[in-house]
């Protein structure tokens, strides 16, 4: 049976914001201004993801993700203001012979940016979690719109992370041609169309995506990292500057977090024990003003049954109060936190999720905990 997981809340599409305005501003800077088209959104590429962790509200680039940093200093920022810019001038819809393997992911160098640092296999890049099977709502920057096909290539099953990434390794999972844009260029809209992925993966892959011109021999290139374990768009690795707008959330049209699963009444919170590494918490502060912030958990279940029940305890290191709580009953004595399910949602299905959001108070630093346990057991935190 196929599955769908729409798309509906895309990282970063809220954050043009004024500081991130001024950071698209240095765009003007470029030699060439034709020469920045466009990248992949969704699942979001290596360049797209290091713009959005390193943007400050002033419009630099200072990235915290241990990759980016990296690329960041071997070639300096340009790459992160210019994250549309990937690109080959001659390329002509060519792949092996043309572009060299280990180059995949920055087009040969063939453009007039230097992308190379996004070729490095890693496996610290910022990485969308996604379901084997599940079909998504692709999304592709359309900085500057022009008419061609898209081409998807995911790794095989059993690739090796570590290696240079050659064309031997790719899929071609899907191609579209001139699909619909959600408006028009010079900003965060995009090419959209939906995109099913092999029942057969699991674990580490990467999304090779080749944007072909048909008006022009140019070509755009773009490497998102991606995991197989259940998710539905999670995006962990980032660390986006506090005071802006950019939202790591997605929510889907299968998600058990939502009421739908009002079938249960169980407000139980000590039934199913997860084991070591049964759970992921991912935490995000959605968007942060003078002394209070707005933040959302979501909880993956990546055990082999059903949780029907759940409370999760965190502590905060830096005095932060939890002042309203929804999707879940919370209760805070002192830095500790516990927040338990509602009865609309107390299972979490296998490879499901459950989310819940929350406003608090700060003060000095508002830093994120490091440490999630559920029903008592420790989660892996992303």
């Amino acid at each position: 049976m196929r599955i769908t997981r729409k798309r509906v809340a895309v990282l970063a599409v809220s954050v043009l914001v004024a500081g991130v305005v001024a950071g698209l501003g240095l765009v003007g800077s470029a030699p060439e201004p034709a020469a920045a088209h466009g990248a992949q959104l969704f699942p979001g590429s290596r360049q797209y993801f290091c713009w959005v962790d390193g943007l400050q509200d002033n419009g630099q680039i200072i990235p915290t993700n241990p990759a980016c940093v990296d690329a960041v200093n071997q070639h300096g920022t340009n790459t992160s203001y210019n994250w549309f810019a990937n690109l080959h001038p001659s390329a002509a819809g060519r792949t092996v012979g043309f572009i060299p393997d280990g180059r995949l992911c920055d087009g040969g160098g063939g453009g007039p940016f230097d992308f190379e640092p996004y070729n490095m296999m890693r496996d610290d890049w910022p990485i969308t979690h996604l379901t084997a099977g599940a079909s998504y709502e692709f999304r592709h920057n359309n900085w500057a719109a022009h008419p061609g096909r898209f081409d998807v290539y995911v790794t095989e099953q059993g690739w090796d992370p570590s290696a240079p990434l050659a064309w031997s390794d790719l899929e071609l999972v899907d191609t579209v041609t001139d699909p619909p844009q959600s408006g028009g260029p010079g900003g965060l809209n995009y090419y959209y169309w939906d995109v099913e992925f092999p029942s057969n993966r699991t674990g580490r892959h990467l999304v090779f995506t080749h944007w072909v011109r048909s008006d022009s021999p140019e070509n755009f290139y773009s490497c998102s990292d991606i995991v197989f374990d259940g998710g539905n768009g999670e995006v962990t690795g980032l660390n986006p500057p506090s005071g802006s707008t950019t939202s790591t959330s997605s929510t889907s049209s299968t998600s058990t977090s939502s009421s739908s699963t009002s079938s249960t009444s169980s407000t139980s919170t000590t039934s199913t024990t997860m084991p070591a590494g049964g759970c992921m918490v991912t935490y995000g502060i959605v968007s942060q003003w003078n002394d209070a912030f707005q933040g959302q958990v979501t909880v993956m279940n990546h055990n082999t049954s059903a949780v029907d029940g759940w409370e999760l305890t965190w502590s905060y290191a830096n005095g932060q109060q939890i002042t309203q709580l929804w999707g879940g009953i919370d209760e805070q004595v002192g830095s500790a936190v516990s927040v338990s399910n509602e009865s609309w949602n107390a299972t979490i299905a296998v490879d499901g999720s459950v989310a819940f959001g929350f406003l608090a108070n700060w003060s000095g630093t508002n830093a994120r905990p490091t440490a999630f346990s559920l029903n008592g057991t420790a989660c892996t935190v992303t």
